[in-house]
């Protein structure tokens, strides 16, 4: 069986670690499997690039040329982001030249692949969606907006008062192609993206699978925590709270301000915090605690030494699909506190390998905070269970033997 993973990147972003973990994973069951991508950053052959200069620098410039209706937007929420894949490209055509035998598409936006262009495909489509974007007017995540349940229009996010707007235009675009494809499969890693889908109207009537994403346990798992703040040269007697993401800092639903606002209330004084995927803030944030800020980590080595070090994981997130930085951070056996809303609950058991705070409620959090780092034997316990659901549950050999039923079904 040939399979083919379209993403628009291999390693860069939690989606495309998500579609090569999994390509990887393919590999491992002897699955023929190869990656066709619209920026390559590994050196892996059986991804497949852009060759020339030519084309990568098209590819370059693809995701901005694609955005130009929504810069037209002046007053948008620039930190929501918005795709329109109105581009036409090389990709099906990329694609009918490997002629797969199931075609699974990931994260395609950036202008990576065209909406009405999957009816192109004549092949068996499976879509993991990593996000809300395949059945909303163009967000990623509608901030609870909740019109993909009807009709889009009025866009929150563009700041849009005209009902016939941009989001509107996607809406139907989206909407005619999915009437004209019936070889789709949509599959999404949490119970709660699931939901979405069922809700929404452009994706209700298409067959819906709930399959987490996986992980490779044996490259994600603890290191002893005295050698990995030795490596990360942190200090070995004080409580290190973690909290980190893609752009961490200044992306609204990443929650910062939330994390920020729980750590004036934690009780515990003897800690200091550790920010990865971002540089140090340039606005002064008034805490107590030392801040330690490590810009964005590609490689699994680092990110493991990283959590490994931690005593607890913070994701105070606002709308969450499957956070890779959950799965990633358990895996290691470092609990984590998050809030009880999206595909969360799906990973955390409250109190068993982390804490589930109140959603939006900064004092809940502190007090999950706490309830991690206060007692070194229920730290012992929870990172134990952390560690066993992982392996269990999403290890990367047990997803991809999901997926290979999946393609078989198709076949």
């Amino acid at each position: 069986m040939k399979v083919l993973i379209v993403s628009s990147n291999d390693i860069s972003g939690g989606a495309a670690r998500c579609a090569y973990r999994l390509h990887k994973g393919l590999q491992n069951i002897n699955i023929d499997s190869n990656m066709l991508v619209q920026s390559k950053m590994s050196d892996d052959c059986t991804v497949i690039g852009p060759t020339t200069k030519i084309k990568k620098a098209i590819a370059l410039a693809t995701p901005t040329i694609d955005k130009f209706e929504v810069y037209k937007y002046k007053n948008r929420k620039k930190d929501v982001m918005f795709s329109v894949s109105m581009l036409p490209g090389d990709t099906i055509k990329e694609i009918k030249k490997l002629n797969p035998d199931v075609v699974h598409l990931h994260w395609v936006t950036n202008g990576f692949v065209k909406i009405e262009s999957l009816k192109r495909i004549n092949k068996p489509i499976i879509w993991t969606l990593h996000d809300m974007w395949a059945f909303t007017g163009g967000c990623h995540y509608d901030e609870e907006c909740g019109k993909y349940k009807e009709n889009c229009g009025e866009c929150p996010i563009l700041k849009s008062n005209k009902e016939r707007d941009l989001s509107r235009k996607i809406f139907n675009r989206k909407h005619k192609m999915y009437k004209e494809i019936n070889n789709l499969t949509i599959v999404t890693p949490s119970n709660w993206l699931a939901d979405c889908v069922k809700n929404s109207t452009l994706l209700n009537n298409k067959r819906v699978e709930v399959i987490p994403n996986g992980i490779d346990t044996k490259i994600y798992k603890p290191i002893e925590k005295k050698l990995a703040r030795e490596i990360l040269n942190f200090p070995i007697d004080k409580k290190l709270i973690m909290f980190g993401a893609l752009k961490s800092t200044t992306i609204k639903r990443k929650g910062y301000d939330y994390l920020i606002s729980a750590l004036k209330k934690i009780k515990c004084k003897n800690a200091e915090i550790v920010v990865f995927g971002a540089s140090e803030s340039a606005i002064e944030i008034d805490l107590k605690f030392k801040m330690h800020y490590f810009s964005s980590l590609y490689d699994d080595i680092s990110l493991s030494v990283l959590y490994s070090a931690a005593d607890v994981m913070v994701v105070p997130s606002i709308q969450e699909n499957l956070g890779n930085t959950i799965m990633e951070s358990l895996s290691c056996g470092t609990p984590v506190v998050a809030f009880d809303i999206g595909g969360n609950s799906d990973m955390i058991e409250h109190k068993q390998n982390g804490y589930l705070a109140r959603a939006f409620d900064s004092t809940n959090l502190a007090e999950g905070i706490d309830y991690v780092i206060a007692d070194e034997n229920r730290q012992k316990s929870l990172s134990n269970e952390a560690r066993k659901k992982i392996k269990e549950r999403f290890d990367i050999n047990i997803i991809s033997k999901r997926y290979l039923k999946l393609y078989k079904e198709h076949c």
